[in-house]
């Protein structure tokens, strides 16, 4: 979970669309020192409500995250704050809005610029890691390393993001210090988001230093913040009228040995809203199932045969296949099956293991709705897994025709557009504790459940994503799969009142 996450518009800028965000506002008539002086400010603003009467050191790098340095240092100096400065490089050596900020503060203030290797913070002073921003491709060593190591004696105020972190992957290069509290400007950059870079972030601020929206909306960014102002307004709410056939009838996979699987992924979907979950079970473990929750229907399903017979009515309008069901012939059938039918499908665990062998198996069924839901892992098995979690993430939904969410700690989902463009949500609820067994058999029977009252695949994904991850923030300590459908009510209930009350913020 990240703390303290924002309300901010939901679109996330690569590094190189910051920098058109940066040109395109410069362009249109605001001056490039004026949005270094905004970002100054912000910077010492998140010091002064933070980190009273304590001694300030602030890095600065040889480029703007430098320049944006010198005007946190200057308007920390005139609220009498104790202040230091210290300069990667020479002061002679800055150039366009750097050079000016540096300049001003001297003028300003008197203060001057000590070498990096000067930096000997005491335990408990503030350190402002202005030495690089999120465009940082080399690693971190050396007088930069040695110093970075030293600011963690006390809390550190990171510049856009702690130095070390690249900004469109999350990854560390070298080494990145923990920060308290990190300012970035405008929006998110996947570097926030995805681990292990958000590890390192602490709290975010993004604040506006004078982009305009409409820059932002020309950029077009295909990358987001997983939230309900991304789709929000495709949440099934029921009608006064519905029954429980308007609200869907999801069929679900069971297996033969790992019943538990296929019973968590039911519960999951009727709190999720299906007006109706059948387990589809192998004869021999029918009465297992049958024991279970009493509001979950069951129907013996050996072969596809059956499978295509049930799907015969139209009633029974989406499938999940894949928990707890084997890497067999079945599964493999029975996914076909639900894929024929082009019936909105979530394909998770056993089922997307099942075709590791010849994925392009898999990849040329996919014809209609279809969700695949691997964690690493499963993954790997169906795809190419190099590269960053977001690169990888879209490649895979392009490869398959599927909305792939790649599971983890910083859920990726991605949908496969056409025309060269592929949406993606980065989802930032959740807590170390759904890392259990189950849980991701919940989370099918959630999207599951969601594609069967009608939303679209990418869609009831990052829905489903975002709900599973407040039903774990919510639970306490030693939480197992089991409460997580218990927590459903109260997440979909406040996003509900979100909803109604048009406050669609993440």
């Amino acid at each position: 979970m990240i703390r303290h996450l924002p309300d901010t518009p939901p679109e996330v800028l690569s590094v190189e669309e910051m920098y058109r965000a940066d040109a395109l506002t410069i362009d249109r008539g605001t001056p490039g020192e004026v949005l270094m002086e905004n970002a100054g400010r912000a910077l010492a603003e998140a010091v002064l409500s933070r980190f009273a009467d304590r001694p300030v050191h602030v890095l600065c790098g040889p480029g703007n995250n430098g320049g944006d340095g010198f005007v946190a240092a200057r308007h920390l100096r005139a609220t009498g704050f104790p202040v230091r400065l210290y300069l990667l490089g020479g002061i002679d050596d800055l150039r366009g809005d750097a050079a000016t900020h540096a300049n001003r503060w001297q003028s300003d203030t008197a203060g001057g610029a000590e070498p990096l290797t000067a930096y000997a913070p005491a335990p408990g002073d503030v350190t402002v890691d202005c030495l690089f921003g999120a465009g940082l491709t080399r690693a971190i060593d050396g007088e930069v390393k040695s110093a970075l190591e030293k600011a963690e004696a006390g809390p550190v105020v990171a510049c856009d993001l702690p130095s070390g972190v690249n900004g469109d992957t999350g990854d560390v290069l070298g080494f990145a210090p923990t920060a308290a509290v990190t300012v970035t400007f405008a929006r998110l950059k996947p570097g926030h988001l995805l681990l292990p870079g958000r590890s390192h972030c602490g709290e975010i601020v993004v604040a506006d230093i004078g982009i305009p929206d409409t820059v932002i909306a020309e950029i077009a960014s295909q990358t987001f913040v997983n939230g309900p102002t991304l789709w929000g307004r495709a949440y099934p709410v029921p009608a006064s009228d519905a029954n429980k056939f308007s609200r869907g009838h999801l069929q679900i996979v069971g297996g033969a040995r790992m019943t538990g699987a296929a019973r968590l992924a039911a519960r999951a979907a009727r709190r999720a809203g299906a007006g109706l979950a059948t387990i589809l079970s192998p004869a021999p473990s029918a009465d297992v199932y049958r024991a279970g929750d009493p509001g979950t229907l069951v129907d013996v399903v050996d072969d596809r045969l059956a499978f295509e017979s049930l799907l015969a009515d139209e009633r029974r309008n989406a499938v999940v296949v894949g928990p707890g069901n084997g890497v067999d012939a079945r599964t493999r059938d029975l996914a076909g099956a639900a894929l024929a039918s082009e019936r909105p499908t979530v394909l998770d665990a056993d089922a997307i293991s099942v075709f590791g062998d010849d994925p392009a198996a898999l990849f040329a069924m996919i014809g209609g709705p279809c969700v695949l839901t691997p964690h690493e892992g499963e993954f790997a098995r169906l795809f190419d897994a190099s590269g960053d979690k977001l690169a990888r993430t879209r490649r895979a939904a392009v490869a398959s025709g599927a909305v792939v969410l790649l599971k983890g700690a910083d859920t990726v989902i991605a949908a496969p557009d056409g025309g060269g463009t592929c949406r993606a949500a980065i989802n930032a609820t959740g807590a170390a504790d759904l890392a259990t067994a189950g849980s991701g058999d919940v989370l099918a029977g959630l999207i599951g459940a969601l594609m069967a009252q009608g939303m679209g695949p990418f869609e009831a994904a990052c829905a489903g994503a975002w709900l599973h991850g407040k039903a774990g923030e919510a639970a306490p300590a030693g939480l197992i799969a089991e409460d997580l459908p218990e927590r459903l009510p109260a997440a979909i209930s406040g996003l509900r009142e979100r909803l109604l009350s048009g406050l669609q913020r993440n």
